[in-house]
Formats: structure tokens, sequence, C-alpha cells
């Protein structure tokens, strides 16, 4: 029993199959194919909003499902079960809608939320530039007002929904003498002049996830479309960063669970030298230490959830969670590749898929090396 055992109820057993039908039925048939174009069509995303599995923790007034934020928790495990890396249905739900519902005015809110509740609008943040990477305080991107309007220049990379977004989140530089504190975040529809997409991305792996170049070319946007008080935009990243870091560590769990599922089928099935290779003490020993690495990590990531559903997860612990799941992450699907042999390294086997998509849990929502360097603070 994992300190979750107590909060599910019916309501949540519900929607889990809710979300295993969706993702059993309109997305894993269909996942092969999204790799080959890099990126996933927009009708998935309408289908998913008319299921209500779009941000469920916007309130009614908004559209949304008012639900707890435990939803959005089982619809990333129920996604990493089928190994559907291609939908960014959680950098929706769980990173740009906080900061819209969070920070936003109730006409931000009207304008906005609804749209994206059914799937009518998609969303990305631009943070990372070429040449910052980590370094938030360090972009170069800027908003200058002319008139009554911003103007914003500059470019980003690695934007996950780069290609399919219709609103992006913009970290910009509103005062660049002021550091930090001179950044704002700014709403910038993609329909506006100057705003164009770069390519999009050819990645290692989350092959069907669109990650793209942008470019704001004296994009010119109304005040109506800044987030909070100009020069807040840092301490709304500061606020809002743990939650995408404990969104990063639940993605790990799911996959590290659905790499031990896959392995022990294979090695039951997978014969060597007249018996199958679950009959041979190194597996058996291998996957035993596997499982109970699993298992540890499971009851660490459901604490580190229910602490934030009561708001009591702090910095530290999101980045505890985030780096030391990451990292287990990559060490156990390398160790269940291991046990697939050369099959391991065909494509075609999800645990080459897995391996894959895995490296990058330890690079994006800040290294970590980085989430070592926010805990070490607090020692």
């Amino acid at each position: 029993m994992t300190a979750l055992a107590n909060l599910y109820t019916p309501e949540h057993a519900m929607f889990r199959e809710t979300c295993r039908r969706f993702f059993e039925k309109e997305v894993k048939p269909h996942h092969a194919q999204w790799e080959e174009d890099g990126v996933v069509p927009k009708d998935l995303w309408r289908k998913a909003g008319a299921q209500g599995l779009l941000c469920m923790d916007v309130t009614e007034a908004d559209g949304g499902l008012g639900a707890d934020w435990l939803h959005n928790v089982i619809l990333i495990e129920e996604q990493g079960r089928v190994l559907a890396t291609g939908p960014g249905f959680s950098l929706h739900n769980d990173i740009t809608s906080p900061y819209i519902r969070h920070y936003g005015t109730e006409e931000q809110k009207q304008r906005w939320l609804p749209k994206m509740v059914s799937g009518e609008m998609i969303t990305a943040i631009a943070m990372t530039e070429p040449g910052t990477g980590s370094d938030l305080q360090g972009v170069r991107t800027t908003a200058r007002m002319d008139g009554n309007e911003y103007v914003i220049n500059g470019s980003k990379t690695f934007i996950t929904n780069g290609q399919n977004a219709d609103l992006i989140i913009v970290v910009c530089k509103t005062d660049p003498s002021a550091g930090a504190k001179g950044t704002s975040l700014i709403c910038v529809e993609a329909d506006r002049a100057g705003f164009k997409r770069g390519r999009n991305l050819e990645k290692i792996g989350l092959k069907a996830q669109d990650t793209s170049e942008l470019f704001f070319d004296n994009v010119r946007v109304p005040p109506q479309n800044l987030l909070g008080a100009e020069g807040m935009g840092f301490i709304q990243l500061m606020q809002q960063l743990p939650q995408e870091r404990l969104v990063i560590a639940v993605q790990a769990i799911a996959a590290i669970e659905a790499a031990l599922e896959h392995t022990i089928a294979y090695v039951k099935e997978r014969k060597a030298f007249g018996k199958p290779i679950i009959d041979f003490q190194n597996t058996r020993f291998k996957l035993a230490e596997l499982k109970t690495k699993a298992t540890v990590a499971r009851v660490f990531v459901d604490e580190c959830v229910a602490k934030h559903l009561r708001k009591e997860l702090d910095v530290a612990g999101a980045a505890m969670a985030k780096y030391w799941t990451t990292e287990l992450q990559c060490e156990l699907v390398d160790e269940c590749l291991q046990l697939h042999g050369g099959y391991g390294y065909m494509w075609e086997y999800p645990i080459a898929r897995l391996y894959a998509d895995s490296r990058v849990q330890k690079i994006y929502g800040g290294t970590n090396e980085i989430m070592k360097e926010l805990i070490g603070r607090t020692l």
C-alpha cells in the first residue's frame, strides 16, 4: 500500500478505465505511423477533449471538470503504459494550463481555458533558447512596449507541441537590464504576424512528439496577453517548476513499470539453450533487483504525489523525485534491453522505443545536474 491508496475513489477508477480505453483505441494502433510522421494529428486532441482528458483540473466555471490533480497522474500513467509518448497532453495539462489558471485574469481564463479543455486550442511553453539550456535567467528573447503593444523578438528551441501549438507562453525579458526580475510571461497566438515555426526537430526518441524551433520577429501582442504582473515571470516559473518535475517522475515510474512488464513477458517466451530465459538464475536475479528498485520508486513517487496534493511538496523534494527516478529509468530500461539480447536493439520491440525515449528524461525540466544543485542548496 502506498501513500495514494486511501485517496483513490470509484471516480478515479472510472477515469482510469476511460483513459485506458482511449489510449488503447485511439493512440496505440496509430503511434508507429505518428513516429514516422513526427507529429500527432490535431484531431486526436479534439477526441481527447471530448473524452474529458484535457485540463481536467480546470474549474467548471472555466469549462473543465474541476477534478483533482490525481486525475492528471492517472492519465500520465495510462499514457505511459502503452508507450504513447507522442501526444503532448501532459505539457498541456500539467504545465501550460496551471500558468493560465494561477496567473491569468478572468478574461484570459475565459478566452483560452475552454478551448484548451476541448482540444480546440493546443498549447506550448517557450522557455529554452539556443545557448541557454537550463539557465532561465539567461533568456535573450525580448518584449518591449511600442505604443500600446509588446513587440517580441527572439528565438526558442526544443519546444514540445511546437508544430501543433495554437497558443505559446513565451518566457521573455521585458527589462533586459534587471536580470531575473526583468523576466515576464507573455502569451502569443500562433496566427500573429512575425511568428514562425522552424523545423520539426529530429530526435533520438519521442519521435511522434513534435518538438520545434520557434522564431519571433517583431511579433506584436496586446498587454492583455501578459500573464500576471510584468517582471514576475521568473518567480512564476520557480513556483510551477516543482509540478513539472514531479510530472517527469510520474512519467519515469510509468516507463519503469512498462519496461518490466514487457521484459518479464519476453523472458518467459524466449528460449535459449533449450529453456525459457526466465529459468536462468542470472535472469531471475537481475529481474529481482529491478523489481525491488521499481517498487521503491513507486512508493517514493506516490508519496511525492500525495505531498503535492496536500501542497506540501517543496523544490528540493520535487528535484529529488525527478533526479532519482529518471536515473533509475535509464538504468532499468538498459538492463531490460540487455535481457532481450539482439532483439532489444530492434525498433519493433517496445523495449527499444523505451530505451530511446528514456534518455531525455534526465535533461528536460532542468538537467539532473541542476536537480542536484537544488537539493545541495538545502543541505
